[in-house]
């Protein structure tokens, strides 16, 4: 059968109107303010890199994009709030993993919660973060060597971490576990609030990501005691592993990611995706992320579908088997 020019004039319209509506379906553009929410007191370098994203959001969007900190309750206050908050693109949350676990340490009504599978739309994966035991000089550890032998000898040790639940307490009872040793826990409500009890000597120990601790280890205040990554991060590659002193087991690490409520429309998810991935590639974020051992991570929001769900069917058992509790 031969088909008309009028025909093949017809269809071509049709499907060059459709192609411009599916482009302008892929668009948003914000009328009002942008609130991200943040689930931890400032001071950290959660905070720190929402921040940097807010900024640069900001100038992409052509609104302002408002970091408001909503710490408490390990970081369900915040995450919660957003999960309640109306889909339309203007409350998002940025946030580490502590996420995925949060809800299965807590004692928390499904009121006052999430599911942290179900609750949001995920938007991207920002970054990947190192996870580091730092120590007080005077507490005598430079090794995990060090820390092994001091807790075996009987010697009272503790160590911080930002809360019950996160990679740092996880990573820390892994090595509680693998070295036989028992280390007292003391979390605190975020890493901006435990750091300054590490430098004066109350706190002996902290697990924490390299952003805060930077300048007091150059200036001899902490010792960098070990990373618990799988492996060496390039962004402090004189540091060995946990794993490679001694404790394979031993690793865990941290990530960030941006999330929205759930039921939040695609082309929304989109646009703020991809502004995000071109945030991710600007030289000066770059660098930035890298003053806090991060490195940008990226790519389509089923990255961070991805590594959330993850999360969440291994550090389940790991919890269940620790006996991790929040406390």
């Amino acid at each position: 059968m031969r088909i008309s020019r009028r025909t093949l004039m017809a269809a071509w319209c049709v499907t060059l109107l459709g192609a411009v509506v599916g482009a302008q379906a892929q668009t948003w553009q914000p009328e009002r303010n942008l609130t991200l929410v943040v689930s931890y007191p400032p001071g950290g370098d959660t905070d720190a890199m929402a921040r940097l994203y807010a900024e640069k959001l900001t100038q992409r969007l052509k609104q302002p994009v408002v970091v408001d900190n909503r710490a408490g309750a390990g970081g369900t206050v915040g995450n919660t709030m957003v999960a309640r908050a109306k889909n339309d693109g203007y409350t998002l949350l940025f946030t580490p993993n502590p996420f995925t676990t949060a809800p299965m340490l807590l004692k928390l009504t499904p009121a006052n919660s999430y599911d942290p599978l179900t609750s949001f739309e995920p938007v991207i994966l920002t970054g990947l973060q190192s996870v580091m035991l730092v120590a007080n000089p005077d507490a005598g550890i430079k090794t995990i060597k060090d820390l092994v032998s001091a807790a075996k000898a009987g010697k009272p040790l503790n160590y911080g971490s930002p809360g019950a639940g996160s990679p740092m307490h996880i990573a820390a009872e892994l090595l509680n576990k693998a070295a036989g040793i028992n280390v007292q826990h003391i979390p605190f409500r975020g890493i901006g609030p435990m750091i300054p009890e590490v430098l004066t000597g109350r706190v002996q120990m902290g697990y924490t990501t390299y952003g805060p601790v930077s300048q007091h280890i150059a200036a001899g205040k902490l010792v960098a005691v070990a990373l618990t990554d799988p492996e060496r991060s390039p962004l402090i590659p004189g540091l060995a592993t946990v794993a490679e002193q001694g404790f394979p087991t031993v690793t865990e690490a941290a990530w960030h990611g941006i999330m929205a409520p759930k039921g939040t429309p695609a082309n929304i998810i989109q646009t703020l995706n991809t502004h995000m991935n071109e945030i991710l590639r600007l030289p000066d974020v770059v660098e930035k992320m890298a003053s806090f051992g991060a490195r940008p991570a990226g790519g389509k929001p089923e990255a961070l579908s991805k590594v959330n769900a993850d999360d969440f069917a291994r550090l389940s058992k790991t919890i269940r088997d620790l006996n991790i509790t929040a406390e």
